[in-house]
């Protein structure tokens, strides 16, 4: 991820930074522009020349690495500290950790150390209502919640710097909130209500804006708990745990609208309780935590028709454990390679492999966590993880092995009364 990033800032320097380090004795700003450096992408470098200062920088693309020809050591210095002057503040993205507070009707931010994952806690925002589900925009500039009590949906923008929470607006949109999700543009918040059983689709401004009135409302089913689109951006799909059936919709992404597939619903099984579901990030698959169930269960997706095909289902118990326990979220890695799902009851996060070529799954066990983990999430890079647990008030740290899946406790945080949802997220 940091390569990719080192790659699209080494094109975006600030040219007239440039100048003017070469030319601080004799700078002219009406000539910054004049003699501009000429960016030549030739074997993985960029040189960039200025013939006034006699001067060639080639910046490596791979490694970052500056090399610098025919210039006296005094401009040499000053163009080194230009370049890091204007690069610097671009190269690195800052992480936070966001917990809404169900109990405190609020939200904590946390600042996320991405060498060694520790969280520093920064700000909190207060709230209408009780806080619940939590998602932020593609392009990580805002951060929509549920407001599960006042029944509203709620949109901040994020400042890069210290995470923030900027209010915007808020709209009232329905009973109990369950799910929120943006769609792959960015333009339409996707929400599914437990209470109501319905789903809604509000346009999203270029500030951030929530429109007042739903593009579309739609009644479901009892109990509707979570609504996503696929990779393409082309289909929807909406479990619900009452009917133990998942819904299936095609989505217009330039009007925001649903429309029910053929067959509408997918019935799961009794006792399966649909909650929750991950997308594989590079396969057409789609795996759902039963909550009822207990289980995580595999599902092939037709790229074509949008419809999915059920192809395995896996405990994430053991065998010897006769208590009870309902699932809550489940989260897949950003490679792909590795799935988790929390058990509420037994109390722990069960891990599974993915196989790389089909998808398929295989279970790497158990690790213990906070009591009634209700929320949890794996940070952009795919080295943390962070479970929060609804009745201890605590948020457990884990370090993800990236040979096995192995989950590694670190830290315990102090973050509340009933931490109801985690999102972690870098900013731009």
């Amino acid at each position: 991820m940091r390569s990719e990033k080192t790659k699209h800032h080494t094109k975006r320097l600030n040219r007239s930074r440039f100048n003017h380090g070469l030319d601080a004795g004799n700078h002219n700003p009406d000539q910054t522009e004049s003699q501009p450096f000429q960016w030549l992408d030739n074997n993985n470098a960029y040189p960039m020349k200025n013939e006034k200062a006699g001067l060639v920088l080639s910046i490596n693309q791979n490694d970052g690495l500056f090399t610098m020809k025919n210039q006296p050591f005094a401009s040499l210095i000053a163009t080194l500290l230009a370049c890091i002057t204007s690069w610097s503040s671009d190269l690195l993205a800052n992480t936070f950790a966001y917990v809404s507070l169900d109990g405190e009707n609020k939200i904590v931010v946390y600042s996320v150390n991405d060498s060694d994952g520790m969280l520093s806690r920064q700000s909190e925002t207060k709230l209408e209502g009780s806080a619940g589900p939590l998602c932020v925009s593609p392009d990580q500039r805002f951060l929509f919640a549920s407001v599960r009590s006042a029944g509203k949906l709620t949109a901040f923008r994020i400042l890069p710097d210290d995470g923030r929470l900027i209010h915007i607006n808020s709209v009232s949109a329905g009973i109990n909130p369950a799910y929120v999700a943006t769609d792959r543009t960015g333009r339409h918040l996707l929400t599914a209500y437990y209470t109501e059983g319905k789903i809604t689709s509000h346009a999203i401004g270029k500030g951030g804006h929530i429109s007042t009135k739903a593009t579309q409302e739609l009644p479901t089913a009892d109990k509707a708990h979570a609504i996503m689109t696929d990779r393409e951006n082309r289909f929807a799909y909406v479990p619900h745990t009452g009917p133990n059936t998942i819904f299936q919709f095609a989505f217009d992404e330039k009007r925001g609208r649903f429309k029910a597939l053929e067959p509408l619903r997918l019935s799961t099984g009794t006792n399966t309780g649909p909650r929750q579901f991950a997308l594989h990030p590079k396969l057409d698959m789609v795996y759902f935590d039963y909550e009822q169930g207990s289980a995580i269960a595999a599902f092939n997706l037709d790229r074509k028709t949008g419809r999915l095909a059920f192809r395995e289902r896996l405990s994430t118990l053991p065998k010897s454990y006769q208590n009870n326990n309902s699932n809550a979220r489940i989260e897949i890695t950003p490679d792909g390679r590795f799935l988790y799902v929390a058990n509420r009851g037994h109390n722990s996060l069960a891990g599974f492999a993915t196989d790389p070529k089909n998808g398929m799954l295989k279970a790497i066990g158990r690790t213990p966590t906070e009591a009634v983990p209700r929320g949890f999430n794996i940070d952009p890079t795919g080295k943390y993880l962070y479970a929060a647990g609804q009745a201890s008030g605590k948020l457990a740290a884990y370090r993800i092995d990236r040979e096995n899946g192995s989950l590694n406790r670190f830290a315990t945080y102090e973050v509340g009364e009933r931490p109801w949802w985690v999102l972690v997220t870098e900013t731009n």
